[in-house]
């Protein structure tokens, strides 16, 4: 009889090979498809030759060479085509199956396609999935969420193939249901999108700001990472200043200052938005990929208005030292703010998110893997409840200690002219988040001025709402009272 397959996996490109040869090497037997089929005959007559790798040529021989219950992943590009794989795999699937989104899907359509698989009679998984090429191949970081009965179907094979942390602990667990693994993956995304926005501003203002070479900054990362600041963003860093073009000099110098991206730090700022949240680091990282865009406009502002940039004139090496505190401070806003934004969704859409668990699926495989993400399961760990990262007893700590640090860095920046977007706003959300009061009190009286929106008084209790005739003109109706 022949031997039917572990798992089934629809995709070849890097991810899809990379992850097949993982699987396969952790003794599970794989079956492959993808839409050119010529891809399965190359990739099973090359590089999986001779492997326990089954290719196949249709989704019905896909179906067939896979023991029951079936479970087949789909490592494709997020949106229709995923949909499109779903509905031909309910034609060739039975009740019981495991359909897998491996993709960076957005979690509302992963929310939909869990209702829409279970309604069926099958089972949907959708799961974040970090680390790139070579987390793929070595051990991603996976945050799978859906239909919790799929969950021990595909445990074994995903704690298998996953990073894991020095302790042995595997970078995957069970996140929650329908689309919460792909919301923390989007988290995740969001906040890598800050932690390289924070390591090019650092870079920025070692570079033009303290006239730094290329050398120089390589060594001031490298030892930036034997600190708090131990990351893999941080490492690579490192190694992208030390690499030299084919004429010797610096290749970072050479490359265009215009950056790409794929959407998912835009969908955790949207998200920010709708839960009323304000990620406000995030956001500015997302902004300034945009920025970074205009570069025809940036070169013609930049003569018309032929700023010049100052440098600073103080002690080079407690400036770099500042520059490092600044980084730490803000990264660990960036991430506070990360983690109510998952509190707030969770109570949204119904999840039960651990978020200690959570931090210790992104300690290994994943891009934002760092030191770092310890002492936030510590912190949870020690009050699961906490509200936010900024008010347990480390974090308050240490953030209380970089304070002078992180305030010398931005006011500097903004004197010698140099744009530090997520520094700025982190050290913006710090004094505001820990202001006991805003000027929001304006604010409403200029709503109820306008349009008779209402407000409160600090000498009534909460919930009871006053309008002021302004003018003497208008009558005593008032607005309904609504949060946007």
């Amino acid at each position: 009889m022949e031997k039917k397959a572990d798992i089934g996996l629809i995709g070849l490109a890097v991810m899809g090979e990379n992850i097949v040869m993982n699987m396969e090497s952790k003794g599970f037997t794989v079956a492959v498809y993808n839409r050119t089929v010529s891809k399965v005959d190359d990739f099973v007559n090359g590089r999986a030759k001779g492997l326990n790798i089954i290719g196949t040529h249709s989704l019905q021989e896909l179906a067939d060479s896979l023991a029951k219950p079936r479970k087949v992943m789909m490592l494709v590009k997020a949106g229709a085509p995923v949909d499109d794989y779903i509905e031909q795999l309910l034609g060739v699937l039975e009740p019981g199956d495991v359909i897998i989104d491996g993709g960076n899907s957005h979690f509302p359509d992963t929310i939909r396609r869990t209702a829409y698989v279970e309604s069926k009679g099958l089972l949907y998984v959708g799961t974040g999935v970090s680390g790139g090429e070579e987390g793929a191949l070595k051990g991603p970081s996976m945050m799978p969420g859906g239909s919790p009965a799929a969950w021990p179907l595909v445990k074994p094979i995903f704690q298998s193939i996953c990073a894991k942390v020095e302790d042995g602990t595997p970078c995957c667990d069970w996140v929650g249901s329908d689309g919460a693994g792909h919301f923390v993956k989007m988290v995740h995304n969001g906040i890598e999108y800050g932690d390289m926005q924070l390591i090019c501003e650092a870079y920025q203002l070692m570079k033009d700001m303290l006239g730094m070479s290329a050398d120089e900054m390589h060594e001031v990362f490298a030892q930036w990472n034997k600190t708090e600041l131990d990351s893999y963003l941080i490492q690579i860093t490192s190694e992208i200043l030390a690499r030299k073009d084919e004429d010797g000099q610096p290749l970072v110098d050479k490359i265009l200052d215009t950056a790409g991206q794929k959407g998912t730090g835009k969908w955790t700022g949207i998200a920010a938005l709708d839960e009323g949240v304000p990620l406000t680091l995030i956001g500015e990282a997302v902004f300034a990929r945009c920025l970074s865009a205009m570069k025809a406009q940036r070169v013609e502002a930049d003569k018309a208005f032929g700023i010049k940039r100052g440098r600073y004139e103080g002690d080079k090496a407690a400036m770099v030292e500042d520059i490092r505190k600044a980084l730490l401070a803000s990264k660990i806003i960036s991430y506070a703010q990360g983690y109510v934004l998952m509190e707030s969704a969770a109570k949204t859409y119904g999840w039960n998110l651990n978020y200690g668990s959570i931090a210790l699926l992104w300690r290994g495989g994943c891009i934002i893997r760092s030191t770092f993400l310890g002492k936030i399961k510590e912190a949870f760990d020690h009050n699961p409840e906490l509200s936010n990262l900024l008010l347990d007893p480390y974090f308050k700590d240490t953030v209380k200690a970089l304070v002078p640090s992180w305030r010398n860095v931005v006011a500097n920046a903004t004197l010698c002219g140099i744009p530090v977007p997520t520094f700025s706003s982190a050290l913006s959300y710090f004094d505001g988040y820990t202001s006991s009061r805003l000027p929001a009190n304006l604010l409403q009286a200029q709503r109820d001025y306008f349009g008779a929106h209402t407000y409160e008084r600090v000498d009534c209790e909460r919930g009871k709402f006053f309008h002021t005739n302004w003018t003497g003109e208008g009558g005593s109706t008032s607005a309904t009272t609504y949060n946007a």
